[in-house]
C-alpha cells in the first residue's frame, strides 16, 4: 500500500483515482471496495475494523480512494504505516452543492434505483451504499429512491469539517498532502516522487456521471446490467404469457364486450 485518499466524496476523488492510475498505481475505488470486499466492509461498518482485516484485504493494492476509505483512513494507515495520505479538499459551499447535485442527478436516472430493487447484485449494492452513507453522514437511506441524505445540511457540513480537521491533526505531517484537484499535477507528483505527465490532469465524475463512466468497464456494473436485462426479459415474457392466457380464456373478449355495451348505453342519444 502506497497511497490512502482521506478526502470526502465530492472532493475530486474520482479524478484523483484516475490520476493515480495514470501514474502507474493499482487503485481500488468505491465500486472495487463493493465488488471485491463486500462482506468484509459490511462487517467493518457494522462492528468496526482491525488492522489484520485491512492487511489481508489490500496487501496487493497500491492506492485506496473513495468511500468508505476516508472514514477508516487512520486504521488503514496503521495497517500500512509507510503509505502516504492525501486529504482532498474543496470549498465547503462548492462541496455541498456538488453533494446535492449528486442526489438530484439520480432523481432523473430511474434505472439506477430500479436495478437496486429488481436485481440481486443491485440489492447488494444498495446495502453497501446505504451502509457507507450511514457511517459517512450519520443518515439512513430509506430506499434506493431516497436521495434526501443531503437535506440535513448542518449535519453533513459538520461531518465534512470533522473529517478534514481530524485528518490534519492526526495524520503524520511528513506523510500528508492537503490537496485540491484544481492544483493539477505538480503538487501531487512532487508528493509522490513522480514525474509530471505530459497529458492534462484527468477530471472525472463531472455532474455525477460515474454510473455512465463505469457501466461498460467495471465487472460490478456489467453484472448488474446483465441481471437487469434478464429481469426485464422475464417480466416481458410473463406479460406476454398472461395476456395470451387471458385472451384464450375469453376474459379479454368479455371485458371488451362489457365496456362496449357500457359506453354505448352511457352515451346513447336514442
Amino acid at each position: 500500500m502506497k497511497v490512502i485518499l482521506a478526502g470526502y466524496s465530492k472532493t475530486g476523488t474520482k479524478s484523483i483515482a484516475a490520476a493515480l492510475r495514470q501514474l502507474g498505481y493499482q487503485v481500488y475505488d468505491f465500486m472495487d471496495h463493493f465488488w471485491y470486499h463486500y462482506d468484509d466492509w459490511i462487517r467493518i461498518m457494522q462492528k468496526g475494523p482491525n488492522v489484520e482485516d485491512f492487511q489481508r484485504m489490500y496487501k496487493d493494492v497500491d492506492a485506496l480512494t473513495g468511500a468508505p476509505i476516508y472514514i477508516f483512513w487512520e486504521e488503514i494507515h496503521k495497517a500500512f504505516p509507510d503509505a502516504k495520505i492525501i486529504l482532498s479538499v474543496r470549498d465547503e459551499d462548492e462541496w455541498h452543492r456538488s453533494l446535492r447535485g449528486h442526489g438530484d442527478k439520480f432523481r432523473t436516472y430511474y434505472k439506477y434505483p430500479m436495478t437496486q430493487i429488481l436485481t440481486p447484485t443491485g440489492r447488494k449494492y444498495f446495502n453497501f451504499y446505504r451502509a457507507t452513507v450511514r457511517v459517512n453522514l450519520g443518515i439512513d437511506m430509506r430506499s434506493p429512491f431516497d436521495f434526501s441524505y443531503h437535506n440535513n445540511e448542518s449535519m453533513v457540513r459538520m461531518r465534512y469539517r470533522q473529517n478534514n480537521m481530524y485528518c490534519v491533526q492526526r495524520a503524520p505531517k511528513d506523510k500528508l498532502l492537503v490537496y485540491n484537484v484544481k492544483e493539477g499535477w505538480e503538487p501531487l507528483c512532487a508528493f509522490l516522487d513522480k514525474e509530471v505527465p505530459s497529458e492534462p490532469f484527468p477530471h472525472r465524475n463531472i455532474g455525477a456521471v460515474f454510473i455512465e463512466d463505469l457501466k461498460d468497464v467495471h465487472p460490478a456494473m456489467n453484472r448488474i446490467e446483465l441481471e437487469w436485462k434478464i429481469v426485464i426479459s422475464i417480466l416481458i415474457g410473463v406479460g406476454i404469457y398472461t395476456s395470451y392466457k387471458t385472451y384464450r380464456s375469453g376474459c379479454l373478449w368479455n371485458a371488451a364486450n362489457f365496456f362496449t355495451s357500457f359506453f354505448r348505453g352511457r352515451f346513447s342519444f336514442v
